[in-house]
């Protein structure tokens, strides 16, 4: 490993400015999609959902089978270039397409190489960071990703200006935003680099004996990630649930970029912390702050109250998106780490999909109180079930 005088080596800092030049890419083609899919394409919501629903379930399957090929084969580099490789070059697709089923097709293959890249880059990320500043490097991946999905959408705006709110002004910026994910590419095969002391392939290791084979500790973390998983529902909800009570969409806007700020500045800090006190406050901390959001969200009425909703929810997943991926590695076999990282990703991505769904029911039933506070309890529960039967 590579490393700086703080413990991180260089893989982190490229694989953050890899994340952030793939998500000003993405954010400046995602955000448009629905707008081309359903006024230039002439495809309808249904159709729009579909696209959505496919390509998260796809990216969601891949993830577990990335990761055991790359503790298999032990190149975890070469899994990570083939993810963004992929996703960059079906852009292209995207911004050729002239039927609704082939922004499916591709926005189905652009999920697919996040998933192959997913787990093999937080494996990556851990074998070149210290143990003691583990969470701190997860938390500076997530900072440069998430200025990634500021700056996209600034650009894709600018050039909105430029050249039309029309079919040509989204065919052009697609085609722009190829220019930040092949240099996202081009960053991976020039200068990452496989760990010197990367621990051995685990050649003999088949797929369903590794999963057998993780840890009782992991295990029992990832039965309670899923119990929380069923309280954190879309991000959408908490837009809707702005625009519900008056808040216009150029407010809401600026409420999304007050959470991506949030975001991005708590990634380090939250990392940090748990490098310092453990791992196991901060995480069960974490769920506790979502269930105090859900509880805003529930009662909030005015533009400041939202801000500050959006704020706290941008920490609570700074810290779970980062302080999460350092526990599962603290407690994971060096060998084991793509499996056991591609796991926790598949299932709990495989539990957004019905807990947006019960969610979405709740809510045109009984109204957003019920969901809202629903969620609030379960992630309570969760946070106490995790102080109590995780080491």
């Amino acid at each position: 490993m590579a490393s700086t005088k703080n413990g991180i080596g260089s893989n982190v800092y490229i694989l953050g400015l890899v994340s952030f030049f793939t998500d000003v890419s993405s954010e400046m083609i995602f955000p448009l999609i629905p707008l081309f899919v359903t006024t230039v394409l002439g495809a309808g919501k249904e159709i729009l959902g579909l696209i959505e629903g496919i390509a998260d379930s796809i990216a969601s399957l891949v993830e577990i089978i990335s990761g055991y090929f790359s503790d298999k084969t032990g190149k975890r580099k070469e899994l990570v270039a083939l993810g963004y490789g992929l996703s960059s070059f079906v852009k292209l697709g995207i911004a050729l397409s002239t039927q609704w089923w082939h922004v499916l097709v591709m926005r189905g293959a652009e999920r697919i190489g996040k998933g192959i890249r997913t787990a093999p880059r937080d494996a990556l990320i851990a074998a070149s960071a210290e143990p003691t500043v583990r969470g701190k490097a997860y938390g500076l991946h997530r900072m440069m990703d998430t200025l990634g999905a500021i700056i996209g959408p600034i650009i894709a705006f600018a050039l909105l200006a430029v050249f039309g709110n029309g079919e040509a002004g989204y065919r052009t910026i697609f085609l722009a935003a190829l220019i930040p994910a092949f240099i996202a590419v081009g960053l991976v095969l020039l200068l990452v680099r496989e760990p010197r002391k990367a621990p051995p392939p685990a050649k003999k290791m088949h797929f369903w004996k590794a999963l057998a084979h993780l840890s009782p500790n992991y295990k029992t973390f990832l039965k309670i990630s899923l119990l929380f998983s069923l309280a954190y529902f879309s991000f959408a909800f908490f837009i809707v649930r702005a625009n519900e009570v008056g808040i216009g969409a150029e407010s809401i806007l600026l409420l999304y970029l007050i959470y991506n700020i949030a975001y991005a500045l708590a990634s380090i800090p939250a990392g940090s912390l748990s490098d310092k006190v453990g791992r196991k406050p901060v995480i069960a901390g974490a769920f506790a702050l979502y269930a105090l959001v859900c509880f805003g969200f529930a009662f909030a009425s005015g533009w400041l109250e939202f801000a500050v909703l959006f704020i706290l929810y941008g920490i609570f997943v700074a810290a779970d998106e980062s302080v999460n991926k350092a526990y599962i590695i603290d407690i994971s076999e060096k060998n084991k780490r793509g499996i056991a990282l591609g796991a926790y990703n598949t299932a709990i991505g495989a539990a957004y999909l019905p807990a947006s769904v019960v969610a979405g029911a709740l809510w045109a039933v009984y109204g957003p109180l019920v969901p809202l506070s629903l969620a609030g309890v379960i992630a309570l529960i969760s946070a106490a079930a995790f102080l109590f039967c995780c080491k």
